[in-house]
């Protein structure tokens, strides 16, 4: 067949470890047989970033604001025992977040479903997606210790003027604990943005929620600001025949829990944190979760949510066989090659991105999978079996 021609690159960042591998099999297996690919490539293997001392990675972030879309593989974020094995110069800052921060962007993360494949939570029949603003509250607070007797305020001060003094509390009966957290304006803007696009092009109502009954300053600004942005697209939202909805953060679980899924739930850092953990749990696996950032001027980051399967790799270097699911790496590369489509106008790329999409979850459906999803699938009449990474990739290959 005459290969699918590309206008434009999408931005390639190649990763670490056994993504790695299955990052060059995937082109040469799925994609590459049929699609002229065109990318601005991008090693952001950990020894790379090193060696560049991570300016490789500010590089492909700004390549990704320049062409629009980018994929990019699981990598390495060192602790002590990576900067030691690695020999890096230092524990370099996770490339997520350096990317995340010079795209502004809101990561979105959602299950792929495959008949069999069985959830936690038997009502949800539909994928769930859950956004998390991925900036300030508690993981950019500031915290000390107070003794008795002590007490603390909330000061605010303009050109070296004190504009406003809060008690936070008066310690007179006893030590204690005390933290100050901030948000911004503009981010909070952002997240909201990023959201309602999101919404839009994967027709999904949203809902999101805060505790503003509680946090009635802090939180009732979150809950002011999504509103004056949803303006904006309310009318767009209407076409679609989807709403948007605020509600309060023990409400929504309470929604969530007895839904059957088929929704974008957006939620502030921590709730988003702990409540993303527990969405893909529930799901079954994170080999089946995607994750796509989404910048507020429609600039767009497709990875698995899963990391570099370490345990794997070295496994593969010893020679022995693995069975490492690349599902949510490959639907990287599809969402990639799905956007880049859409937004050049070329039919036949969105199509062969959708049909990959259909193969990969029909060949789970049928029965041949990696091992990790062995003890999850039960479908009457289908025996599953087992299959290695390359095995997994052909056999998919097969029904595409």
């Amino acid at each position: 067949m005459e290969k699918i021609k590309m206008q434009t690159p999408l931005v390639e960042m190649d990763g670490d470890e056994m993504t790695r591998i299955l990052w060059a099999k995937i082109k040469e297996i799925l994609i590459l047989p049929y699609v002229d690919l065109k990318t601005e490539y991008y090693d952001l293997g950990l020894v790379n970033r090193d060696r560049t001392d991570d300016g490789v990675t500010v590089e492909s972030a700004l390549a990704a604001k320049k062409y629009g879309v980018a994929v990019k593989c699981a990598t390495i974020t060192p602790n002590v025992q990576r900067m030691s094995e690695y020999r890096l110069k230092q524990m370099w800052k996770s490339p997520n977040g350096t990317i995340r921060r010079i795209l502004d962007g809101t990561v979105f993360r959602a299950p792929i479903l495959c008949k069999g494949i069985r959830s936690y939570v038997p009502g949800w029949t539909k994928p769930i997606a859950l956004a998390r603003h991925a900036y300030g509250d508690v993981y950019s607070a500031v915290e000390c210790l107070a003794d008795k007797g002590e007490k603390v305020y909330l000061v605010t001060e303009k050109d070296g003027k004190e504009v406003s003094r809060t008690l936070v509390h008066d310690f007179k009966d006893g030590a204690g604990v005390v933290q100050g957290m901030h948000n911004l304006d503009d981010s909070i803007r952002s997240f909201a943005h990023s959201c309602f696009r999101y919404a839009l092009d994967s027709r999904m109502p949203m809902m999101f929620a805060t505790k503003d009954t509680i946090s009635k300053v802090y939180d009732g600004r979150f809950k002011q600001i999504f509103a004056e942005v949803f303006a904006e697209y309310e009318r767009a939202f209407d076409e679609k025949g989807i709403d948007y909805q605020y509600t309060l953060i023990d409400d929504a679980v309470a929604r969530v829990m007895r839904s059957q899924g088929g929704m974008l739930w957006a939620c502030k850092n921590y709730d988003g944190d702990v409540m993303s953990d527990m969405v893909a749990t529930a799901y079954g696996s994170l080999g089946m979760m995607t994750s796509v950032l989404v910048s507020p001027d429609g600039k767009y980051e497709f990875e698995a949510a899963h990391g570099t399967v370490t345990r794997h790799y070295y496994k593969y270097l010893k020679g022995e066989e693995t069975s490492t699911n690349s599902v949510a790496t490959i639907f990287a590369w599809t969402g990639a090659l799905k956007k880049r489509g859409e937004l050049d106008g070329i039919a036949e790329l969105v199509t062969f991105a959708e049909r990959l999409e259909h193969a990969a979850i029909r060949t789970i459906e049928e029965g041949e999978m990696t091992g990790d999803l062995l003890s999850l699938f039960e479908r009457e009449g289908v025996m599953p079996r087992k299959l290695n990474s390359e095995e997994f990739l052909r056999a998919i290959a097969k029904r595409l």
